[in-house]
């Protein structure tokens, strides 16, 4: 992304010298094209700005309509974004503008279906706590999204792993990479009603001692549980969507984003690279 930072960093001196704009219009500006940047890292995607295609950009035109914005709010993202371009263009930055004939949004190829706030708070709210598995599974599912787990990382979360006090878990992902993601206090009440509830009255078999989440027999969860339970929990809710376990990690970056969190910070909690 190093190279999204540099065109960025030219465009706001762009507006500011050249076209004059006040503070408040360049922030708006570069939030528009810092969207794009958050598309790309939430799917994974390493485009540098000259590798942008009409296509590609049509994907997340799709995936901006999928979080409810405004008409108007989309309008507003495009011209910033057909801004940015024309500035690549006019400084030689790029051969050809992949805006120019883009003009809404359209279907594309697939990409992960955005859950709301209040769809996430339905599935959860199917869970009966009542039973030993459905607390599990409430705490599975809250730090599925309270902190955007991969589904390996949340079947290796270890219990030596959760700072309590801190309120962060320490995470494995991918390459062995260590990192720390915050939890919030909703998900640290359910983990704790699931471990000391449940979790401490199970004989571990061998090799699933360390880790949080056991099945009834005391073994490693596989990730066909955690896409059954999920799979469940939306169809309870009447939840039509394509849901999995990654809708979850999709929703806490997108939620994240919206409400106008640090792309890096969103970037490292995520495990990403930047």
């Amino acid at each position: 992304m190093q190279s999204w930072h540099i065109h960025l960093r030219g465009f706001q001196a762009y507006l500011q010298l050249e076209r004059g704009l006040s503070s408040n219009s360049v922030d708006a500006y570069l939030r528009d094209v810092g969207k794009l940047v958050s598309f790309l890292s939430i799917h994974e995607l390493s485009h540098s700005p000259a590798e942008v295609d009409h296509k590609l950009l049509e994907d997340f035109l799709k995936w901006i309509q999928s979080l409810e914005l405004s008409v108007r709010s989309q309008a507003r993202l495009l011209s910033g974004l057909k801004t940015f371009y024309r500035y690549l263009l006019t400084e030689k930055l790029i051969e050809d503008d992949p805006t120019e004939q883009l003009e809404g949004p359209k279907l594309g190829r697939y990409l992960p279906e955005v859950l709301t706030y209040e769809e996430i708070q339905a599935m959860l709210a199917t869970i009966d706590l009542s039973t030993d598995h459905g607390l599990r599974d409430r705490a599975m599912l809250e730090v599925l999204y309270a902190c955007g787990l991969r589904v390996s990382e949340l079947l290796d979360l270890r219990l030596r792993n959760i700072h309590w006090k801190m309120g962060v878990l320490k995470v494995l992902g991918k390459g062995k990479k260590e990192r720390l993601v915050p939890i919030g206090e909703v998900a640290l009440k359910h983990l704790r009603f699931y471990l000391e509830g449940v979790r401490r009255h199970l004989s571990p078999q061998p090799g699933a001692e360390p880790l949080v989440f056991l099945n009834r027999r005391g073994g490693r969860l596989s990730r066909v549980s955690v896409f059954n339970r999920v799979k469940a929990c939306a169809q309870a809710a009447h939840i039509t969507k394509n849901v999995s376990p990654h809708t979850f990690r999709h929703a806490f970056a997108t939620h994240l984003i919206e409400g106008g969190a640090d792309l890096r910070a969103v970037q490292d909690m995520l495990g990403h690279e930047s």
